[in-house]
């Protein structure tokens, strides 16, 4: 039975209550956790952009939310660059969004994941603006 596959990290453990041996994470997983980090962060509306958005609307009508949506990981060896495509919130300000969001996603999969963080890039793909449509009170 195999445990490693394309997509799947190998990580040495180390050795607790005598016992040895590897652990396997799956890149979606790495994704997922990037994913929830970046979303959790202030000024971040939603992860994805354009057409990705468009069908992850469709799919978590179906199945419920995708968490990896807008993360993209590369992975070598136990190091990981991490790509997020992100819709800003109206007025945030655009580069400490970013900024957090890096910050958010090392601490994240370093946390969690125990692989080193050597990249996260951002791309803002949009700006969410607050809806227009609701009813303005009257000056």
């Amino acid at each position: 039975m195999a445990f490693s596959s394309p997509s799947a990290v190998t990580l040495p453990s180390e050795r607790l209550g005598g016992i040895a041996g590897k652990t396997f994470i799956s890149e979606s997983i790495i994704a997922k956790v990037a994913g929830i980090a970046a979303r959790d962060v202030a000024g971040v509306y939603t992860l994805g952009g354009g057409l990705a958005r468009a069908l992850n609307a469709l799919r978590e009508t179906i199945n419920g939310p995708d968490t990896s949506q807008g993360i993209d990981v590369d992975v070598e060896e136990a190091n990981v660059i991490v790509n997020v495509t992100l819709v800003a919130e109206y007025p945030t300000p655009l580069q400490q969004t970013a900024a957090d969001v890096r910050e958010a996603v090392v601490r994240a999969v370093e946390d969690l994941i125990g692989m080193t963080v050597t990249e996260v890039n951002v791309s803002i793909a949009d700006i969410h603006e607050p809806d227009d449509t609701a009813v303005k009170p009257r000056v």
